[in-house]
């Protein structure tokens, strides 16, 4: 005689595995990005010098994650192999953030679906354009919902207060300096204080050329944080 199942409804099986990715998502650090005068800064708590949770996918497009680091570097590979793809069939004006998104929104959005354990993870996508109003911002959730950001965006543990926080400082028009700075304040909250070497600090600086991504080291970055 077999033993009898188990019946778990389908809207109860979706809301364990979002819990389950929340859970997972919110024990890791946050990654914040937002809008400079020049481009998007992203700005991420990160205590390795090794393990990066912001880096280039193409010529003026970022990309940051936080949550399980097997599962996000994953991600970042597909996307560079998708944007080289289409960069050498079509054109590398071709390669825009928003069809790469939505590549990460199927991918994702099948495993929360159809696999058992969906991915910890919350991705932060970025592209500079020409002008400032061209610049994109795409939030993406473990279950591939999708997010168009205006200005700023917080991912990862903590990410509701930290947003408030960038919220109450952000102004149109700041300078690099400024932009991490707020940064590194609204990741730290009031009761504590983030240094260079707890910080991993990319931009997309229109400044830069056609490879706009530059990664700051922690003496440019020490800089920025202690000056008045």
């Amino acid at each position: 005689m077999g033993m009898p199942g188990f019946y778990v409804s389908p809207e109860q099986l979706v809301q364990d595995k979002a819990d389950f990715a929340r859970k997972g998502i919110a024990r890791g650090r946050a990654l914040v990005g937002m809008r400079y005068v020049e481009g998007i800064v992203f700005v991420a708590e990160n205590t390795s010098a090794t393990l990066r949770k912001v880096s280039e996918i193409y010529d003026r497009i970022a990309f940051g994650g936080v949550g399980r680091y097997n599962e996000f570097d994953q991600l970042r590979i597909a996307g560079v192999r998708h944007a080289d793809q289409k960069g050498f069939v079509y054109s590398r004006e071709d390669v825009d953030a928003r069809s790469l998104a939505n590549q990460y929104a199927q991918i994702m959005g099948q495993v929360f679906t159809h696999e058992h354990k969906p991915l910890e993870v919350e991705i932060l996508l970025a592209e500079i354009g020409d002008e400032p109003d061209d610049d994109q911002l795409f939030h993406l959730m473990f279950d591939g919902t999708v997010m168009d950001e205006t200005n700023i965006a917080a991912i990862g543990g903590d990410s509701s207060a930290i947003l408030e926080r960038l919220q109450a400082g952000w102004s149109e028009g700041m300078a690099l300096q400024d932009a991490v700075k707020l940064a590194a304040s609204a990741l730290a909250g009031p009761d504590r204080t983030l240094g260079a070497a707890e910080l991993e600090v990319a931009t997309l600086d229109r400044g830069n050329g056609r490879r706009a991504f530059h990664r700051l080291d922690d003496d440019a970055v020490e800089v920025m944080l202690s000056a008045n």
